[in-house]
């Protein structure tokens, strides 16, 4: 976290001033990415359950809205009800009309709740296979 704070303080300083640190901010980054490397090849098996657990990990809508454009989502199996552990829907990516579909767990505890911790119920998995045949 300091070491990314730091470049990200070099980037800032160099746009700000006249002096060149590429080659120190390219230095900065290297390493950044050798101690990533280091950590994340020698993890335990806990070590990956909590990073897999971590609640500031990226979720489907996390993606969703980062690599698509007019997302509509779907709700509804349109037998029983709607599933909020699946999130889909129809949206463009680069311009091409896809489907989207995602398993979706809240970000607290109230909305961990409300979509059942990420873990679908039946009619999730008709919504899911209604997307996947339109």
């Amino acid at each position: 976290v300091e070491l990314r704070e730091k470049i990200a303080e070099l980037k800032r300083f160099t746009q700000d001033s006249d002096m060149d640190l590429s080659s120190e901010i390219t230095k900065l980054e290297a390493r950044l990415e050798r101690l990533e490397e280091d950590i994340y090849t020698n993890l335990k098996a806990w070590d990956r359950v909590q990073i897999a657990r971590h609640p500031n990990r990226p979720t489907t809508l996390d993606y969703i809205e980062h690599l698509f454009t007019d997302f509509f989502e779907c709700h509804g199996d349109r037998y029983f009800g709607d599933d909020e552990a699946i999130v889909g829907g129809i949206a463009k990516f680069r311009g091409l009309p896809v489907t989207v579909i995602g398993q979706q767990r809240g970000k607290d505890t109230k909305e961990n709740i409300r979509r059942n911790f990420g873990m679908p119920h039946p009619e999730g998995y008709r919504k899911a296979l209604r997307l996947m045949k339109q």
